[in-house]
């Protein structure tokens, strides 16, 4: 799980090294995932409603004896701080943990266009 202290450093990262302001509006992307491609095509329908944009379903190879594994990739263009991301970030585990998905797995962050 992601911590509050990790976004706390994810922050202060931004604020020091990234290319756009921290405090406005920016595209947050985030990861779903689950062996069984059928769980996350089930799930965009209600993270449509969401107002999260469906970026795709990607396919990752398997590392040795690991599965394969399919990954649910949404965007939505948000203004966060550490309590808004760090409380959405608990929202998506719980999303995932009612929709029966091996897991969240995380976002990534970008400027908004």
């Amino acid at each position: 799980m992601i911590t509050k202290e990790e976004m706390v450093e994810l922050f202060a990262d931004m604020k020091q090294n990234a290319p756009w302001d921290s405090n406005k509006p920016l595209l947050w992307g985030y990861f779903f995932a689950d062996p069984d491609k059928a769980k996350l095509e089930a799930v965009q329908a209600p993270l449509k409603a969401m107002g999260y944009q469906i970026v795709g379903i990607y396919d990752s190879k398997p590392d040795g004896d690991a599965p394969a594994l399919w990954w649910l990739h949404i965007e939505k263009v948000e203004k966060h701080t550490v309590d808004t991301l760090h409380a959405r970030n608990q929202q998506f585990y719980q999303f995932a943990e009612q929709h029966g998905l091996e897991s969240y797995d995380g976002m990534d962050v970008g400027p908004a266009a």
